[in-house]
């Protein structure tokens, strides 16, 4: 390697500035919360679909927890993406999905096939998005702790 290639991540150095740009992270985290955001309003412009959702899933009263789900959704993410108790708001989210997996995604109670394969697919990506929201309630708990 060249000192050049070595540089590249160094501060000041291009993949640096670019991990460290405001626009980067607030874009991640806007990311990170997309499913977070489109779902409550896909909720609230639909709100016989969000009711009907609930049903299904055996959520009673329906439209309370749809309701809840919403407001909940739209509330943790803003914390997330705007930094304000970002922390408690990636740990709720986290919590949030990995109890919705277990509730809409029981791959192992459905029988060999494309629709087992799909349930089980979104089960582990929704398990790593727990994870990236962990992740981030730890760097912003700990952010400064090694200064």
């Amino acid at each position: 390697m060249t000192d050049r290639s070595l540089s590249i991540h160094r501060p000041g150095g291009p993949l640096h500035r670019f991990a460290g740009s405001p626009v980067t992270r607030t874009t991640a985290l806007l990311a990170l919360c997309a499913a977070y955001i489109q779902g409550p309003l896909t909720k609230i412009f639909d709100f016989d679909g969000a009711i009907a959702e609930m049903e299904h899933f055996g959520l009673n009263p329906a439209g309370l927890f749809a309701v809840g789900v919403i407001v909940f959704e739209l509330s943790a993410s803003a914390m997330v993406v705007s930094g304000y108790l970002r922390w408690l708001g990636a740990l709720a989210l986290a919590v949030f999905t990995l109890l919705a997996t277990f509730i809409a995604l029981r791959f192992w109670e459905l029988a060999p096939g494309m629709e087992r394969m799909m349930a089980t697919n979104g089960f582990f990506e929704h398990l790593g998005l727990a994870g990236a929201f962990v992740l981030v309630a730890a760097i912003d708990i700990t952010k400064g702790a090694g200064k």
